[in-house]
């Protein structure tokens, strides 16, 4: 009952977060008494050339040593690449075309989504309220 309460409240005292091995937000440093600063964050960003921009990935660079790729042309990436982002029919447009002209690729994405249908139609009817 006790534990019902608090996570009700959505207040979790340390201790009871301590054993259930519950992690909380880290606190935000006081920043330093002078000024707004605005002259000292100027100075601090990096300026980085308009060449250097257009041909490097920044924040791409995954280990400790090392730098960020460079982009390459268009010809050297993948074909696949070009089409990740392309939109897909969504189930009722499947729905309305015959399943048996359907490419295999439209015929696989119709499967998986009556599939994902039907799951989240049992699960929602069998469901506690």
């Amino acid at each position: 009952m006790a534990l019902r309460r608090v996570l009700k409240d959505g207040v979790i005292p340390r201790d009871a977060a301590q054993s259930f091995g519950i992690r909380g937000f880290a606190i935000a440093s006081k920043a330093k008494k002078g000024g707004k600063g605005g002259a000292a964050d100027a100075a601090k960003t990096p300026v980085l050339s308009k060449e250097l921009k257009s041909t490097t990935v920044f924040g791409a660079n995954i280990l400790k040593e090392g730098s960020d790729p460079k982009l390459q042309p268009d010809s050297e990436y993948p074909e696949w690449l070009w089409h990740l982002l392309d939109k897909r029919p969504m189930l009722s447009e499947l729905r309305r075309k015959d399943s048996k002209t359907l490419p295999y690729e439209d015929l696989k994405r119709f499967v998986k989504l009556v599939n994902r249908a039907r799951i989240k139609e049992q699960n929602g009817l069998t469901a506690k309220n």
